[in-house]
């Protein structure tokens, strides 16, 4: 039986890369969510700039569930070369559309869904003579198709290539032709509309649709961010790039129209990493952004800044790794070698943001605690959050907020003060020393920035005892941070519990999801939701209540776990791995099934140990 469904379903679009099919399947998807119905669409692309397989999936879900579900309802076929693999993630009872110019054997078909064959080469080549837009409206031809079968209100879409081509009335006219093909084709041909439909809704609310690496670059302007250093690298680049615009928008002077910023692209990621130290050891707000590979690059940077006391915020998109690994997949896997970032004792602030709201918030909240700790603070994105747009509530911002620059003495509170200024001085026993910025006094406050090692008065020394000063007091400001950063989210279960689940970043939307679908199966999971690190007391505490944890994440080794392990003493086998790093965003039932395998069914005996 082919499915039936409203606002609810998955549609796959299977294309080569370069073949103009990326503004047509976002056209498709800004149409269902125009029409109030929420959207969680996915890009999954090659890293090369034409040729390879590139897919587009977009859930919809009236319910509004944003994580990736796992299979597709429907699938647009148009990448020949991966036909058969397309055809295999299809539900049964589902639908395949596909370009039928060119027969396809029965054998590759399946018999348990529904085929829509349509000629859309042959279509394009009789209604268009140049190759190149026979390609292109190829695309808008389809969506028109899609509008007939889905119910999709064509009139959305027609505003849509209004807004999209404002000013430019030939290509307008041009797309609303294509468009109109496709329609009334797949009107002749089919029964229309088929039993998946979208109907009119309101469940989107006022939500933007928004992409986690403009959030965060919109999120660092916000928090005052004056200085970008960055080298290009897939898929942090879109930030650096959000970042310049929005500059060229917001940070122009009126009166002189001179920037207010300075945006470096670099020569590679060291020298990209050394100018956003400079910067803020100047005083500047400065950040780069990068992923994997250019974070092994920064190590030594990172050490520095981190033993000088230097403020300074990195943005880490991350991708598949080791070595080049897959620049265009999706992992959690950077969280270890960003922790302990650099040789020797070194652990750092983590911020860790579960889409795009969060990944504005926290941006702008990493500068307050890159100054206020004096010490580098990662901002821990993911290709999945910080490449793919996703529904969010509007960003919102307190105008009457003001940036903690943390302990910076002034000229005036240098004239105040004895002349016994040490840099590295903990005179208030929280870890955190005073500091002064260049050019703040004459003749005080000055002293040698250095990356070796000091007493409290920056004098160089290879003493051991001022050694282990200064580093139990750089580890006393790490437990300062402790208490300053985003507390974890806890979301118990309907009834009472002793598993417990703790997650992180992008697998929060499929793991909310899980935990649902396996309440209506009886089976009951609280969640706690990991926003930074160092880890936050609730987080012991969570385990502590309950008598079996699993930790999900997206990486092989369970880094998260060996974090909870170190950070607060937990034996490792209290924590039950749950993994996944394929490089595709975790789905839903991915967790769901790993979940319900481990988990004690209702009304089946359980030996105690089953449960521990």
């Amino acid at each position: 039986m082919p499915i039936r469904a409203v606002n609810d379903f998955v549609i796959r679009f299977a294309n080569v890369n370069g073949s103009g099919s990326a503004s047509a399947n976002l056209l498709f998807a800004r149409a269902i969510m125009r029409m109030g119905v929420p959207i969680a669409p996915r890009n999954i692309f090659p890293s090369n700039i034409q040729g390879l397989p590139t897919w587009y999936e977009v859930r919809v879900s009236e319910a509004g569930w944003l994580g990736a579900r796992g299979g597709a309802d429907f699938l647009v076929a148009m990448n020949p070369q991966t036909f058969v693999q397309d055809i295999g993630a299809i539900e049964p009872g589902g639908y395949l559309f596909y370009d039928s110019t060119r027969p396809v054997p029965a054998s590759l078909l399946r018999d348990d869904i529904v085929v829509l064959g349509m000629p859309l080469t042959e279509i394009c080549n009789a209604e268009y003579s140049d190759p190149r837009q026979r390609q292109l409206y190829r695309n808008i031809v389809y969506v028109g198709a899609l509008a007939a079968l889905l119910d999709i209100d064509v009139k959305v879409i027609d505003q849509l290539i209004h807004e999209r081509f404002k000013g430019k009335e030939r290509l307008i006219e041009a797309n609303k032709r294509a468009l109109r093909l496709g329609f009334d084709e797949a009107k002749a041909r089919f029964d229309c509309p088929i039993d998946l439909r979208v109907r009119w809704s309101d469940a989107v609310g006022d939500r933007i649709l928004v992409e986690g690496n403009f959030a965060a670059a919109l999120g660092a302007l916000y928090g005052g961010a004056t200085v970008c250093a960055w080298y290009p690298i897939t898929p942090s680049t879109s930030l650096a790039e959000a970042f310049e615009r929005n500059c060229a928008r917001y940070r122009i002077d009126p009166a002189t129209g001179k920037k207010n910023y300075a945006i470096v692209q670099a020569e590679d990621e060291i020298a990209a990493i050394g100018m956003a130290v400079g910067a803020g050891w100047n005083g500047s707000r400065a950040f780069t952004a990068t992923s994997g590979p250019g974070i092994s690059l920064m190590q030594e940077f990172f050490g520095l800044a981190y033993f000088a006391e230097v403020p300074v915020v990195v943005f880490d998109v991350q991708r598949g790794g080791p070595s080049t690994g897959m620049p265009t997949r999706t992992q959690q896997s950077d969280l270890l070698i960003c922790a302990v970032a650099s040789h020797g004792d070194t652990k750092h602030v983590l911020l860790i943001p579960e889409g795009p709201g969060e990944a504005f918030e926290f941006a702008a909240k990493a500068f307050d605690l890159a100054e206020r700790l004096q010490t580098p603070v990662f901002v821990m994105l993911d290709l999945d959050i910080g490449m793919n747009a996703r529904l969010s509530a509007p960003f919102t911002w307190d105008d009457s907020r003001l940036y903690d620059r943390g302990k910076v003495l002034s000229h005036d509170d240098l004239e105040r003060a004895d002349r016994s200024f040490g840099r590295y001085n903990d005179v208030d026993g929280d870890g955190i020393p005073y500091r002064t910025l260049p050019g703040a006094h004459p003749t005080r406050g000055a002293y040698f920035t250095r990356g070796t090692s000091r007493d409290r008065f920056a004098r160089y020394t290879e003493e051991g005892l001022p050694y282990i000063d200064n580093m139990e007091r750089l580890q006393h400001k790490f437990e300062t941070a402790r208490g300053m950063l985003p507390r974890p989210i806890l979301k118990k279960a309907a009834n009472p519990t002793r598993i417990g689940v703790l997650y992180y970043g992008s697998t929060a939307a499929p793991m909310d999801e899980a935990q649902r679908m396996l309440a209506d199966e009886g089976l009951h999971i609280d969640l706690m939701r990991i926003r930074a690190f160092p880890l936050a007391r609730e987080v012991a505490d969570f385990i502590q209540s309950h008598d079996r944890i699993f930790v999900a994440e997206q990486n092989r080794d369970g880094q998260m776990r060996s974090l909870i392990s170190i950070d607060l003493g937990v034996a490792p086998d209290r924590l039950t791995p749950i993994l996944h790093f394929n490089g595709m965003p975790t789905s839903v039932r991915f967790i769901y099934r790993e979940l319900s395998a481990r988990l004690p069914k209702r009304g089946v005996s359980q030996p105690l140990e089953a449960v521990k």
